[in-house]
């Protein structure tokens, strides 16, 4: 039996009652903080790994403080910690608040975020150094947003996270950002995404097997792959991943 006792906003009852996790001991009349108790059946539980991961997500606006704080102190998030990575993170920060006010939902795909039959999760691993999160946040929370609570975005931080990331590897390495999407309703995860849309991915590929390594020629490639795209190939193979959790294909 595993004891996990944490106080966590009221909201994260709902998560564990999804994952048919126990709750115990309410501690305020306004149910504004509880102490949970999780008794998975086994350890490796993926019930009980995505809600570890819920516990410890954060909404977009407290992720990006979340980041900025940590730069303020000359810090990255994650375990390691390197001037390269500060300078991404730097870089990113940059890049996400021009996206914050360029980056737009198109009316269609609105529609067919809030025409969803069920509620979703999108949890998120991410890094604040990873400039593919950096391109692919924003949009997330501007559909989420535009979804009228048809999609709730949260982000949790992939080094704190292992066990989760483990489960969502890409060809064998940790890449984000991935996105598990759960469905409230049924208290499953139903799908995932990532860690970049398939133009991006296959730029990706092309390069490696031209050049078979990572430069910074590649780096700005994508970036401005990014650029020119605007966001419409996550939004457009985000959608068609949830639409077809709507008709029962996955």
């Amino acid at each position: 039996m595993q004891k996990i006792n944490c106080y966590y906003n009221f909201r994260f009852k709902t998560a564990l009652q999804l994952f048919n996790l126990n709750v115990i001991n309410v501690i305020s009349p306004s149910f504004e903080k509880f102490v949970f108790l999780l008794y998975p059946k086994n350890e490796t539980n993926m019930k009980s790994i995505v809600a570890k991961a819920l516990f410890n997500s954060h909404p977009y606006v407290e992720y990006r403080k979340i980041v900025t704080d940590l730069l303020s102190e000359g810090k990255s998030t994650g375990n390691e910690q390197s001037e390269s990575l500060t300078n991404y993170s730097k870089l990113n920060e940059a890049r996400m608040n021009r996206l914050e006010k360029t980056m737009t939902v198109s009316d269609e795909i609105a529609t067919k975020l809030q025409n969803l039959d069920n509620h979703y999760i999108w949890l998120v691993l991410s890094e604040g150094w990873c400039g593919d999160a950096a391109q692919i946040l924003p949009i997330l929370n501007k559909m989420a947003l535009a979804s009228n609570k048809k999609v709730e975005l949260r982000i949790a931080f992939r080094d704190e996270n292992d066990d989760l990331m483990n489960h969502y590897l890409t060809n064998g390495g940790r890449a984000i950002p991935k996105i598990i999407v759960i469905c409230k309703e049924a208290g499953i995860v139903r799908a995932d995404w990532g860690p970049r849309p398939k133009g991006a991915t296959e730029l990706m590929a092309k390069h490696k097997r031209e050049v078979g390594a990572i430069d910074e020629k590649i780096k700005t490639d994508l970036q401005l792959w990014y650029l020119a795209d605007k966001g419409i190939s996550v939004q457009e193979e985000l959608v068609e991943i949830m639409e077809n959790i709507k008709y029962n294909r996955l």
